[in-house]
């Protein structure tokens, strides 16, 4: 398993506060009645997110979900722009066209961030079917949750990515809860990396609160897929410590579960490891300073920024341009 230097660590740790100072601001912000859009709390699952990012290059592709803050900001999209996108605003990645759902940045490598549930992996395929052809090294992502494994798109995206030994990652980000309901409810196999085994890959299954889990076991399968050794299948196991989506509440689980959510909360534990490390509290409280000044600085200047004008809705649409 890929070791955790110091040095990698401490980009883990400030990629993991950069996606949860992000989401208590967007919080924020909406319960105090200065934006009004539709957003999905990413709180309990900032680390797998994070860690996952940080086994990958630049260059290297990612999918994401509606609730793929995590990915999108690890990953590395400038926040002004990635607010001005969430706003509504022509500063956005996509002109304020896409919003939260729908967020874009090549540039980072955010190629798609789709709102149909479990649409992403044949996605997913298709630019790492592309990479194996042009020989470009790049490795592609797809995050998903656990839902979503029981789409006919997964079990078809998994086929032909072991079939062809694609260089592509399948992210399961399991929080134990479909929209709202129980793993249980909606899945009799144990584990969604067992099923790895009947396409003929390899899976596996991490504590995705525990950073010396998650890390080494995305990187080992981005490594993999690089040296062409084929996908993998990595199930993270995690909690999603806010409704489904922001105002939904969790009258649907049980009190062990929210107690269990509690107890498990990554990041006191990643804040623990780091002091483990011989970080200072003070180094750990200037990072989050930092973040949050730059978070600060691209809200406003989102909010201040223009929507997009009527003239946007023909462009991007068509191969030319509308006169």
């Amino acid at each position: 398993m890929a070791a955790i230097d110091r040095d990698k660590l401490l980009d883990i740790y400030t990629r993991t506060m950069k996606v949860a100072r992000t989401d208590e601001k967007f919080r924020a912000l909406l319960m105090q009645g200065k934006v009004a859009v539709m957003y999905y709390c990413v709180r309990g699952q900032e680390l797998v997110s994070a860690a996952a990012m940080a086994a990958l290059e630049k260059d290297d592709y990612v999918i994401c979900t509606y609730r793929g803050q995590g990915e999108q900001t690890a990953k590395g999209i400038p926040l002004e722009q990635w607010w001005g996108e969430c706003l509504g605003k022509v500063t956005g990645t996509c002109r304020g066209k896409g919003g939260t759902m729908h967020i874009t940045d090549p540039a980072n490598g955010i190629m798609v961030t789709t709102g149909v549930v479990g649409s992403g992996l044949p996605i997913a395929n298709g630019l790492a079917l592309a990479s194996q052809n042009r020989g470009d090294g790049r490795v592609t992502l797809v995050s998903f949750g656990d839902g979503a494994a029981n789409i006919g798109g997964f079990h078809e995206a998994l086929n032909m990515a072991a079939l062809w030994k694609l260089p592509v990652v399948f992210l399961c980000q399991n929080n134990r809860y479909g929209e709202h309901t129980a793993y249980a409810d909606h899945t009799a196999s144990p584990t969604i990396a067992g099923r790895a085994e009947g396409y003929g890959m390899r899976g596996v299954r991490v504590d995705g609160t525990d950073v010396f889990q998650i890390y080494p076991a995305v990187k080992e399968a981005v490594d993999r897929a690089r040296a062409g050794e084929g996908p993998t299948l990595v199930e993270a196991m995690c909690y999603r410590m806010m409704g489904h989506f922001f105002g939904a509440d969790f009258s649907y689980m049980p009190k062990a579960h929210l107690e269990e959510m509690a107890r498990e909360d990554p990041l006191p534990k990643l804040r623990q490891v780091m002091l483990d490390h011989q970080f200072t509290e003070a180094e750990l409280d200037a990072i989050v300073a930092r973040i949050d000044a730059e978070i600060e600085a691209a809200v406003e200047a989102a909010l201040a920024a223009p929507p997009p004008e009527p003239s946007e809705l023909k462009k991007d649409v068509f191969e030319e341009e509308m006169a």
